[in-house]
């Protein structure tokens, strides 16, 4: 597997638990879908309870977690009722979540309070600088416009599903009005969305440089600013 920003940062972060606390680590994945985060992490012994609202979603991961050998406590719910228990995960995860939830702030204070003290809130979320280069590149321009002048993001009176997306001041406030830290806060998908797969199969060892420019330029304003995600680890101090 070549490397990976956000990859690389949960590793470490899941490490430093499993060494505080002497076991593997307890993670909490809300709207972890069909298991794309948490069948590996179950994988790789850390104790992994997923909620989701879809049954469809939630019976996919079920067939994953058997066919790994794994087990994975999976919860029908969402943000409004985690079913798990206040201030016991080392790790939270909440990837593409923030964007499509009805209420980022009460959504982020509910992830925050399932944290326990030292822990971490791991997010990725789609960026609305991003969307706008992507959709001008595609000749989208009045798209383009449409989310330059919405300040949530968000393509309204069109099929977008997604109720907003972010940018770095923004998603920062976020974090900091739930109560938690910015511990790291960087890009994902910088350049490696652009860059077409024709490039890459005609250029051995292309797709590898490719990643270690990904992982260089992760945190580095602007490019970090303008990458198609933004991930952010958030740290419950208290």
């Amino acid at each position: 597997m070549r490397p990976d920003a956000v990859q690389r940062v949960l590793d470490a972060e899941l490490a430093a638990a499993r060494e505080r606390r002497g076991a593997g680590p307890r993670v909490l994945d809300v709207g972890g879908g069909s298991g794309v985060w948490a069948v590996p992490l179950a994988a790789a012994g850390c104790e992994v309870t997923v909620v989701e609202p879809s049954p469809n979603a939630l019976a996919t991961l079920n067939t994953r977690a058997r066919e790994a050998g794994v087990t994975i406590n999976a919860v029908q719910g969402d943000t409004d009722s985690l079913g798990v228990p206040p201030g016991e995960a080392d790790l939270v995860l909440a990837h593409g979540l923030l964007e499509v939830v009805d209420d980022a702030p009460a959504a982020l204070a509910s992830l925050a309070a399932a944290v326990a003290p030292g822990g971490a809130v791991s997010l990725l979320v789609a960026n609305r600088f991003a969307a706008i280069l992507h959709r001008a590149i595609a000749g989208r321009i009045v798209d383009a416009r449409r989310l330059l002048d919405d300040d949530a993001g968000q393509l309204a009176g069109t099929r977008d599903p997604l109720q907003r997306r972010f940018d770095v001041p923004g998603l920062e406030k976020l974090v900091l009005e739930a109560g938690l830290s910015v511990e790291l806060l960087q890009g994902h998908g910088i350049v490696s969305d652009l860059v077409p797969g024709v490039v890459l199969d005609a250029n051995p060892g292309a797709a590898d440089a490719l990643a270690e420019l990904e992982l260089a330029a992760a945190t580095r304003s602007p490019l970090r600013d303008v990458a198609a995600r933004l991930h952010v680890l958030a740290r419950r101090t208290v």
